[in-house]
């Protein structure tokens, strides 16, 4: 199905229409009968994701688990067989197990932690091309790609179909900034927001987030701040330290009134170029007019070139994508400058310039070393240092 409300004034939903696959209450407890009846599969933490993202209407146009031709149209060309625009295979995997658990059903039960929670309609069975996924979606076969190494972890069978999602309130966290496509479309018309801005992090806010945020917001109605929480790698900062350090500093230094903290439930899988077309592809599907892009969208490693996340939205016209995505230069503090900078900006080298990667901050945490002032607020700061176990509780 698909919703028809009234969000004229905002941008149109990738592919035109926004998919609401999330059963209404009136026939909840019908559903939820017929579900008990059916085979049950329990997911995974990625399935969970991909689950919410489908029946919630982030991933429209798709209402469900990809078929073959979708899924070899997308490695191949970056579209679905109808020809529209997807970078990435939403997929259902299944092992032996699982496809000897559920035999011929026509439909599943779909479980988390212990509680059925959708259900899938099975149209199609088929056999995954890893090798060829990992070389198109990730551009490498190496297993120490975390992408890759997920992927290689996933069961050799894909199952297609529609979803149902039967639990909305899947997770019992971030509730409150836990925006559906549909609400947050709805709290920008009321906010009287046309123009929107959306933000992709799955890192704590630093100085060089706000920079971009606040450029893009003087341009803009609002800025939607969306940091991701679905699964991410195991040394990644955790999700609820990265929404306290947004909340800090969004309530001390950000104009309320013109921006908006929400959650993005999406699974990372660290593709890189595909991964920041398709973050940008939920942003519009959330209502969002412009997308900021910065150095490295998505990617990890040395596996992706600093600007190739930027490069592959060039050559894509309006009917392939309508949001519209703003590029940024890396940013980081100067001193000489005695200010945030990019090399448009900046005459003075990089190479004097205050910029930490993740994987050093991360890294200087463990010896608990505070990160400077330059990088990182203080408020954040503190947030890091505790949670790192160098600060006095």
């Amino acid at each position: 199905m698909s919703s028809n409300t009234s969000t004229s004034t905002l941008i149109a939903p990738h592919g035109g229409r926004l998919i609401d696959r999330v059963e209404p209450s009136t026939t909840h407890a019908d559903a939820m009968h017929q579900a008990e009846t059916l085979p049950c599969l329990t997911l995974t933490a990625r399935q969970l994701a991909d689950l919410e993202c489908l029946a919630t209407g982030i991933y429209s146009p798709l209402e469900g688990f990809m078929d073959a031709g979708d899924y070899h149209s997308v490695l191949e060309s970056m579209r679905l067989a109808d020809g529209t625009l997807w970078p990435i295979p939403v997929v259902f995997d299944v092992d032996a197990q699982d496809l000897a658990r559920i035999g011929a059903a026509a439909e599943i039960a779909l479980v988390w932690a212990g509680h059925i929670v959708g259900t899938l309609q099975i149209a199609a069975r088929y056999s995954a091309d890893k090798a060829r996924e990992a070389r198109a979606v990730y551009g490498t076969e190496e297993p120490a790609h975390p992408g890759v190494s997920a992927l290689r972890a996933l069961g050799d069978v894909y199952l297609a179909g529609p979803v149902r999602l039967l639990e909305p309130s899947l997770h019992g966290s971030f509730d409150r900034y836990r925006y559906t496509p549909l609400r947050s479309r709805a709290e920008f018309i009321r906010r009287g927001w046309r123009r929107v801005a959306a933000f992709q992090t799955r890192n704590p806010i630093h100085r060089a987030h706000e920079y971009l945020q606040k450029v893009a917001l003087e341009h803009v109605d609002g800025l939607f701040v969306h940091p991701l929480v679905g699964m991410t790698k195991s040394d990644d900062i955790p999700a609820e330290l990265r929404i306290r350090s947004y909340e800090v500093i969004l309530e001390r230094y950000y104009p309320l009134e013109h921006t908006l903290l929400g959650v993005f439930p999406a699974a990372m899988r660290y593709a890189g170029p595909r991964e920041a077309l398709m973050h940008a592809i939920a942003r519009q599907n959330y209502g969002c007019s412009h997308f900021i892009v910065g150095r490295d969208h998505a990617g990890v490693g040395g596996y992706y070139g600093t600007y190739d996340a930027q490069r592959i939205f060039e050559g894509l016209t309006s009917a392939d994508l309508g949001i519209t995505p703003l590029p940024f230069e890396n940013a980081a503090y100067c001193p000489s400058c005695s200010q945030m900078a990019t090399r448009k900006t900046c005459p003075h080298p990089e190479t004097n310039w205050v910029q930490l990667s993740g994987s050093r901050v991360r890294e200087m945490l463990r010896q608990g070393i505070r990160p400077p002032a330059e990088f990182t607020r203080p408020e954040v700061a503190d947030l890091l240092m505790l949670q790192a176990g160098c600060l006095e509780g």
